[in-house]
Parts: C-alpha cells; sequence; structure tokens
C-alpha cells in the first residue's frame, strides 16, 4: 500500500511543484496522483464552467484543499470497512478508523463547498456532502470492502468500480423471487427439524440461513461464466440444509438419517454422522445448462477438508479439463473461529498460487456467527477480522451483513465473477450469528447472556428481507412468501410421512465410472499375489530413456558421474539401484496409460540427493525431467517441490487421489518424523476415510526412516502409530529393502482392481547400500514379496536362531553375520507389515525346526512394531531385541547412538 501522508505534510509550494510537473511531463510523477490531477484539470476546465453557466457560486478551492478531500476519499477506500455496519446484533468494535471530517484538516462548514476532486468518484464538481454520501453509501453500508492492500492496479480498479458504481444496482424482480424461494427454503427446513425433532444435534444454520440464496447465486452465477463443476468443503454447521437445499439431497434421506436408518443414496459414505457426510448433484441452471455440484465429506476436524477440496478440484481439473481452471470451482465455507484459529488456513492460502497446488482461485464463504463453541470473538483472535489472512496473499475481503440478503447477493455475485476473471482467492465474510448453543442441546445464555437476549428478538433473515420488500414497493412478495411458506412446509411433512421424492438426476463422471468398475474389496485380497513384472524389452527401453541427457544441456559434472555409474552397474553388473527402481515404477506406469503425481520438500531431488527426477542445466539452470522423456504421451510425470507444510500439502494430495484412481498420488516427507505435522489427515482421512465415507483412496506416503544418529526428529517415522491406525485392511504398510521390491510395490497400488493408502518406511543413507541393489531379473521376473527369507541358508538343520526384523536394520545384521561368519543364525525380512502375511511367514518359520525367534528392532520398546506383533503374530513364541523404552524417539548424540545400535547388534547375535 502507497504511502500518501507526503501529500498532506508537504508545505504547499511542493504540492505545487509537483502540479507543474504534472503539466510539463504526465508521465512523470506518481500514477495515482497523475489521476488526480487530471480529474482536477478536467473539473476546472468543464465542471466550473458549467457551474458559471448556471449562475451557481463555486466553490473550488486551492489544490492542498482538494488534496484534502482527496485523502478523504482514500480514506475511505481504506478503511471504511472499519464503519462499515455490517454486525446484525449489536453495535461494532471500534477499530479506530480516523475518518472524521477532522482527521482530514476539513470541518463541516465545507459540506456544501464544491471540490473537483469529486470526478475520481464519479460524481462532477459535488458538494463534500454528495462526496461524504457516496462513500458511506459505498464503503460504509451493510457491505466493507478490504482491497487496497493489493498490489494489482488492474484488480484494484476492477474492485473499485464494482464497490463505488455498481453494487447499487437494485435488483429485479426475477432476481428477488428467487432469493424468496431459497431463503424460505433455509429458515423452514431448520424451523421443520427443529419441531420434529427436539433436541437432536443438526448444527443448525439458523442465524446464518442466507447461506443457501449465498450459494444458490455463487453457482448460478459460475454456471453462467462458463464453469462445469463446483466442488464444496465446509464445516459442519448448516451442512443438512446445504444438502438439501443446494444439493438437492432428499429430504427423506436426511429424516432417515435422522431416524438412524440412512440410505446410502449418492452419499460418498454412510460411516459416518449426518453432518459430515458428502453428496454430488447436478444442479439445472437458469440459463437452460446444468452444473456438476459435489459437497465433500469432512470430520469434525475444523478446516481440516480445506486442502482435500482443492486437491480434488485440481485432479478434476487436470483429468476432464484439461487442467483449465476456469472450469471447476472450489467453494470453502469456514467457520469465524476457525478460520480464524486454524493453522491449515495460512498453508492452503499459501498453496493458492503455487504451479504444484494452483487451482484457479477459490471462493472462501466464511458463515460469521461471532462466537466459536462458547468463546467471544475478542477472545478468539487478535486480527482485527477472521479474514484478516486474505491480505497475505492479496486476496480482497467482502464483509457483509448477513440480515441484508441482498447485499450478501451482490458480494456473492460479485466474487464469482471476480474469480472467474483474475482466477484468484477472494473472500465473503458475512456476519450473521448463532441462534442456539454449538448444537441445539446446549444452552448459549450460560456465557453468553447478553448476546443471547438480542438474539432472541432478533427477526430472522426471511423475516426481515420480506418485510424490506414491502417498505420498497414490493407488496406482491408478502403473499408470494406466505404461499411458499405453506407449500414448502406441506412438503416436507409429506417426504417426512414417507412420500417418496425423486432425487436430482445424476451423470457419473470419468473418472467416478472408473471407481465404479472397481470390484468391491474383499477381505485379505491385499495379500493375494498380482503381477506387476514388465518385460525385458520395456525394462531396458525404460532404463535407457531414463539415462539420456540432451545434447544441448548441461548438467553439473556430478550428475554426468552419477549417470554413469548407473549404466556401468546395469550393463556390467546387471543390477539396477534403489533410486533408479523408483524412476523406472513411475515410467512404466506411464507407460500404461496411467498417471503418477509426486509432491513434497525437496522431492525432485530427493531430500538425501538420491532421486534426481529433475537434472538443471548448469548454465541456464533449465530444467529436465528425466521420467517425462520416457513417454511421448499426455499423460507426464508430474513431481513438485512442495511449500513447507505437511498438514496442508497431504491433504492437498489425498484429495486429489480421491478424484482419479488410476494416478498414482505420492506425498513424501522430507523426514518420516515430520509426519506428525500431519496427524489430523492421517487419522481423520487416509486411514478411516474408506470405513467413514466408503471411499477408497490409493494415495502413497513415503516416510524416510532409520536411526542413523541424527536426533530424535530425523530417525523415525513412528512405525508404531501407523500399525496401531491399522485394522479392518484399510492400508498397506511396508520397510522395504530391495530396488525391485519397491518398484513391485509402487506398481501393485495400481494394479489391484481396488485401492488401499499405502505408508512405506524409506530408507535415508542406505538408499545407496550395495545390497539395495537388486538384479535385473528381479524386475521382470518376480512380483511384489511381501517377506524376504534368507537366500544364504542352504541347510535349515544348522540354525538355532532367526531373527526377524524390517527396513534398515537389517543391513547392520547382515554386515555383522558376514564379517564374523556367523553361521547359525538366519534373518528374515518384514517388507509388508500390514497386513501381516502371516501365512507366508508361517510356510517360512516351519524350515527352521531348531531355531528360537527373536524380533528386532532399532526403535525403543514401546516405539516400533514390537507391540503390534505381540498382538497379531501369534503363530511363535519370539523374544524381543530393542532399545529401552523411552519418551524421545532417539539420542542427539552421535557416540550414544553407535553404542546403542552396536549393542542391539551385538545383542543380536549372542542372546
Amino acid at each position: 500500500m502507497k504511502d500518501y501522508s507526503f501529500i498532506t505534510n508537504s508545505h504547499p509550494s511542493f504540492i505545487e511543484n509537483i502540479y507543474n510537473e504534472f503539466l510539463k511531463n504526465p508521465e512523470s510523477i506518481d500514477p495515482d496522483l497523475k489521476k488526480f490531477f487530471e480529474g482536477f484539470d478536467f473539473a476546472i476546465n468543464n465542471n466550473l464552467q458549467k457551474s458559471e453557466a448556471s449562475n451557481q457560486k463555486s466553490t473550488l478551492h486551492s489544490i492542498d484543499d482538494e488534496i484534502q478531500v482527496y485523502r478523504l476519499i482514500l480514506g475511505y477506500r481504506n478503511k471504511g470497512h472499519l464503519l462499515a455496519q455490517t454486525n446484525p446484533i449489536r453495535v461494532r468494535k471500534d477499530r479506530n478508523a480516523e475518518l472524521n471530517l477532522s482527521d482530514f484538516k476539513l470541518t463541516e462548514t465545507q459540506l456544501n463547498q464544491r471540490f473537483a476532486i469529486s470526478s475520481i468518484i464519479g460524481l462532477h464538481n459535488a458538494t463534500l456532502q454528495e462526496i461524504l454520501d457516496k462513500l458511506k453509501n459505498a464503503y460504509c453500508n451493510t457491505i466493507g470492502v478490504e482491497y487496497k492492500y493489493i498490489a494489482n492496479q488492474k484488480i484494484v480498479d476492477w474492485i473499485k468500480d464494482e464497490v463505488e458504481n455498481k453494487f447499487n444496482t437494485p435488483l429485479n424482480f426475477n432476481q428477488r423471487k428467487r432469493i424468496v424461494e431459497k431463503i424460505n427454503q433455509a429458515v423452514l427446513f431448520e424451523k421443520f427439524l427443529h419441531t420434529k425433532y427436539v433436541g437432536q444435534k443438526r448444527f443448525s444454520l439458523e442465524g446464518g440461513e442466507t447461506t443457501i440464496p449465498a450459494l444458490d447465486t455463487i453457482i448460478q452465477t459460475a454456471g453462467s461464466l462458463g464453469v462445469k463443476e463446483v466442488i464444496i468443503g465446509m464445516a459442519h454447521r448448516g451442512r443438512l440444509n446445504v444438502l438439501a437445499n443446494t444439493l438437492g439431497k432428499t429430504y427423506q434421506n436426511i429424516f432417515n438419517e435422522f431416524e438412524g436408518n440412512s440410505i446410502s443414496d449418492q452419499t460418498m459414505g454412510s460411516g459416518d454422522v449426518k453432518y459430515h457426510l458428502g453428496y454430488s448433484s447436478e444442479i439445472d441452471l437458469e440459463n437452460g445448462g446444468k452444473i456438476h455440484v459435489k459437497l465433500m465429506p469432512n470430520p469434525s476436524h475444523l478446516e481440516a477438508v480445506n486442502p482435500v477440496v482443492l486437491g480434488y478440484s485440481r485432479a478434476k481439473a487436470d483429468i476432464l479439463y484439461e487442467s483449465d481452471f476456469d472450469k471447476i470451482l472450489p467453494i470453502l465455507i469456514h467457520g469465524d473461529s476457525s478460520i480464524a484459529g486454524q493453522g491449515i488456513i495460512y498453508e492452503t492460502l499459501q498453496m493458492s498460487n503455487l504451479k504444484g497446488y494452483y487451482t484457479g482461485g477459490t471462493i472462501h464463504f466464511v458463515i460469521n456467527n461471532q462466537l466459536g463453541f462458547t468463546t467471544d470473538f475478542g477472545d478468539a483472535r487478535s486480527a482485527n477480522y477472521c479474514t484478516s489472512l486474505a491480505a497475505m496473499v492479496q486476496a480482497p475481503v467482502l464483509h457483509v451483513n448477513g440480515d441484508d440478503v441482498e447485499a450478501v447477493m451482490k458480494c456473492v455475485e460479485m466474487a464469482t465473477r471476480y474469480r472467474q476473471e483474475f482466477n484468484k482467492d477472494i473472500f465473503i465474510d458475512m456476519v450473521c450469528y448463532r441462534k442456539y448453543g454449538h448444537n441445539e442441546g446446549d444452552d448459549p445464555k450460560y456465557t453468553q447472556p447478553l448476546l443471547y437476549s438480542l438474539i432472541e428478538k432478533h427477526l430472522n433473515p426471511r423475516e426481515i428481507y420480506i418485510q424490506y420488500l414491502q417498505n420498497h414497493g414490493e407488496p406482491e412478495f408478502v403473499e408470494l412468501g406466505k404461499k411458499m411458506e405453506k407449500q414448502f412446509w406441506e412438503d416436507l411433512q409429506e417426504r417426512l410421512d414417507e412420500v417418496k421424492q425423486n432425487p436430482l438426476p445424476y451423470t457419473y463422471q470419468q473418472p467416478e465410472l472408473v471407481w465404479k468398475s472397481m470390484s468391491p474389496y474383499i477381505a485379505n485380497e491385499i495379500l493375494t499375489p498380482v503381477s506387476t513384472a514388465i518385460s525385458n524389452e520395456n525394462l531396458d527401453f525404460i532404463f535407457k530413456k531414463l539415462m539420456e541427457i540432451p545434447k544441448d544441456f548441461n548438467p553439473i559434472n556430478k550428475i554426468d558421474k552419477l549417470i554413469l555409474e548407473k549404466i556401468n552397474l546395469y550393463e556390467k553388473e546387471g543390477k539396477i539401484d534403489w533410486a533408479t527402481a523408483e524412476l523406472m515404477a513411475y515410467s512404466s506406469i506411464l507407460l500404461d496409460g496411467k498417471t503418477v503425481r509426486m509432491s513434497g520438500q525437496d522431492v525432485q531431488r530427493g531430500t538425501f540427493s538420491h532421486r534426481h527426477a529433475i537434472l538443471h542445466d548448469s548454465d541456464t539452470n533449465k530444467d529436465y525431467n528425466r521420467v517425462n522423456n520416457v513417454t511421448d504421451s499426455k499423460n507426464k510425470f508430474k513431481i513438485y517441490n512442495s511449500l513447507l507444510s505437511e498438514y496442508a500439502v497431504l491433504g492437498y494430495e489425498y484429495g486429489y487421489a480421491i478424484a482419479d484412481p488410476n494416478a498414482l498420488v505420492i506425498w513424501e516427507a522430507q523426514f518420516g518424523d515430520f509426519a506428525n505435522g500431519a496427524q489430523t489427515i492421517f487419522d481423520q482421512f487416509i486411514m478411516a476415510g474408506e470405513q467413514k465415507w466408503q471411499r477408497q483412496n490409493g494415495l502413497v506416503v513415503l516416510l524416510p526412516h532409520g536411526f542413523e544418529g541424527q536426533g530424535p526428529e530425523h530417525s523415525s517415522g513412528r512405525i508404531e502409530r501407523f500399525l496401531q491406525l491399522a485394522a479392518e485392511d484399510n492400508c498397506v504398510i511396508s520397510n522395504i529393502t530391495e530396488a525391485a521390491n519397491l518398484f513391485h510395490l509402487l506398481r501393485r497400488q495400481v494394479t489391484w482392481n481396488f485401492r488401499k493408502p499405502l505408508i512405506n518406511f524409506s530408507p535415508k543413507a542406505f538408499l545407496r547400500h550395495p545390497n539395495t541393489f537388486s538384479k535385473i531379473s528381479d524386475f521382470t521376473e518376480q512380483n511384489f514379496q511381501p517377506i524376504l527369507d534368507d537366500s544364504t541358508i542352504t541347510n535349515y538343520e544348522t540354525i538355532t536362531k532367526v531373527l526377524l526384523c524390517s527396513g534398515k536394520i537389517y543391513f547392520d545384521l547382515h554386515d555383522k553375520r558376514l564379517k564374523e561368519n556367523i553361521l547359525d543364525t538366519a534373518i528374515i525380512r518384514l517388507e509388508q507389515l500390514y497386513p501381516l502375511p502371516v501365512e507366508i511367514l508361517n510356510l517360512i518359520l516351519k524350515k527352521y525346526f531348531n531355531a528360537k525367534f527373536y524380533w528386532v528392532q532399532e526403535e525403543p520398546l514401546n516405539m516400533g512394531a514390537a507391540a503390534y506383533l505381540i498382538m497379531n503374530l501369534k503363530i511363535i513364541k519370539f523374544g524381543i531385541i530393542s532399545r529401552n523404552a523411552a519418551a524421545s524417539i532417539a539420542t542427539g548424540f552421535n557416540k550414544k547412538h553407535s553404542q546403542e545400535q552396536q549393542q542391539i547388534i551385538n545383542t543380536s547375535f549372542k542372546i
């Protein structure tokens, strides 16, 4: 925002000098001052002449007086929102707007004086009173606008024109009729539920019913502007009303859910409470077309659904609309306390203009109840507004009084046009109230007696709007409203009495048809082997393409050396290393006609400098995608270095994977430990989404894991947490030690005729260990191996001890055994920890009939897989070798780490 204070504080002669510079060369001065002087000259040369011709005494004053009025106009544009009448219930808190006349060295005696500067707000030689009236009407009425922090002058001018010249255009009869219909539905639906289901928790929209006509206006406007699909994410307040009156979910189904007899119609799932469910429908547009609308399911974790919606929207844009973001519109409906208090909002906003996460702009609609559970907004935030974070991404905010239905409609209509015009985020902060407590059984007067004494006497938005229409020359709406009320109430009663209501027609989209074509999951199907091998010809083709570097591309010397090492390993030893196997898996999936998307911090290179999927020219820094060299099809390897976020980015990728069953979608943590920053997404979506909402998801999560003396934040992906969340075949949890097994594991994800999330604990330093390399035949002749038996054992009778392990510790155990030529001990690796391949393991263990069994892990006893195996591995008795139970995952001292690690290895062979 530019500082205009120098204008007023400067001596008049200084201002005159600037004016003289303008006369000589208009382009040499500040653009805003140039515009001011142009308006000033226009008024002098035109309006003054007209005024004199009509014998009206002109009171044009010095340029200094004009600049004071110019400052006044700027002040209202900047801070008028602080005085706007946006609160329907109580007097606004004084935010020190400093918009009094005296703040601009003006007095009431000047109200009838005329000022040329009025031309910049569309007036002509207007009086100060006329200028004030227009400014207050534009910026301090029931709408307040924040936009002056925006740097893009085109956007600023667009909003300015909307607010100052277009907001006050009256709505026509049909627009008002539509509003009456939708506000009628919203209010009466809540009233009906409150009457028929007394005390039942439904998180009603009462007090914020204007949301329903607002959503209707957004959808209809979006459809008229070419949007084909709207994706909505919201919390539970008002959800039932949105399902019924926006998406057209049948009242019968909603009533059945109140009775506890939910019918699984087109919901995205039915294993959750009624106010968390999603829905899809096709809505008729007033222009004759249709628009696809989806409400995403969500948990109670506030705002967690936001990145999921955006990831889903991005996937739909990529799949169905060739990344034309004008065709798909994400809408996020927030609560005021949650948008102000939840860090996920910041993370999600920070994505909005990034290449890997861009969705063409989101409409954020805040149902501002002015309360959290029981907490007043004064205790819920330090910022002036719950939407203050919008300024970070220069998103405009339209604050609006929820009781002024027409003002809300104008705001959302403008917001939709803004989004389509500029493809950027925009916020509508609808200030309203919550008629009841946090839920219908909660008494809000315990903590807010004064506020709720006001709310009790307050008319609902429908009553206020009907009165407004009657008072403004539209008396026919009184009768129309009564007629609509009677008909709607009768309809609700009929549907409660089980008279059938036909759901809106729905046409499944291509990705949804793919989901529907998949077979219902059968218990233990994860454990059934599937073919993931590829031919020698394909393997050789993919490898050579990955190793090709364009002739005009100049990578750094280290890359040349790296590529040569991989080629020598392949051609001379017939082996493939870990990083190459991973890229080959992605390449082969692309050649199969599927999509691969990967994101995370530093994934293009890889945190541990192993992947090098994207190379950079040492001279120009131009990038080169090695995987995309493999295929000429439109399916490309989409790999993005993410913002420094776990929570939002993981939610985004989960949403992307929901939309496209034919995509291998991968999120990699920089270190597995950092996954704890995204625990909400794991708990509420990834691990429970199928059971709650009957929606499969094939998201892959790579968590670098392994104790290497790097301290308590760089050692463990917390295997124990994921194993605790694993049940009902809800996921796959693996800890892979061989390159070919990783290759088959990744290919298996999109080969199955179902989808399950995959949590893989990846190595770090051991990415380059020779024992992780695999023979070429392992890629062409094998499939995924959930357990790796000890291939060095030929005489099972001589084995007295079997060490069971998983992941990195195998290499330490193997090296110790090899170095000391220990011949009586076998080492078996569990590559897949969940679902535990008990039958395969049993067949292997039976061969070691003279042996004792031990589970060996690097993690402390209270962590890792130990407790999980004690609970689930009943076929054998086994001891446990590990670090002692600990509060912190690992020591931060390398010497102590080495001592602990050596003790585990020594104990494993001495016990």
